[in-house]
């Protein structure tokens, strides 16, 4: 079963974050520019939240709200379901399911060292169940 270490390994270690005190519309900019759907929030080198399109969608544009006045901190996610770099790609899929969220943040040592999403998990599903089936493929014609 593959860890999170090795998901990490294959797509990298670069974390997106943005400060709690950043307006969202900073935030939006960086998730679009880089291609995410969601961002760390970090104070220094502690995370203190996550935020997402979600939380923009929800927390901003259906309350009318403005993205250039509204802080990071007044929209996140506080309470982040986070994970260990040797939690298996299943705990995580569970984790994502039972919490309905599609990121969870990697903390090793309380330090964070890299962003999985819902598709990352997905996409190492999908390998793993090819490598079994090409497996059992060879065992039956060998």
């Amino acid at each position: 079963m593959q860890q999170v270490k090795h998901l990490l390994d294959t797509k990298g270690r670069g974390v997106f974050a943005v400060a709690p005190d950043a307006p969202v519309i900073e935030a939006i900019r960086l998730m679009a520019e880089k291609n995410v759907g969601a961002l760390a929030v970090m104070k220094g080198s502690e995370l203190v939240g996550i935020v997402s399109e979600r939380d923009y969608a929800r927390k901003v544009i259906l309350k009318d709200r403005s993205s250039r006045d509204t802080p990071v901190a007044d929209i996140m996610t506080v309470s982040v379901v986070t994970v260990a770099p040797d939690a298996t790609v299943d705990e995580c899929m569970r984790l994502c399911t039972d919490s309905r969220i599609r990121h969870l943040p990697v903390l090793d040592g309380g330090r964070v060292t890299g962003m999985i999403s819902i598709g990352d998990l997905v996409k190492a599903t999908i390998f793993e169940q090819k490598q079994t089936i090409n497996q059992l493929e060879s065992y039956i014609a060998g």
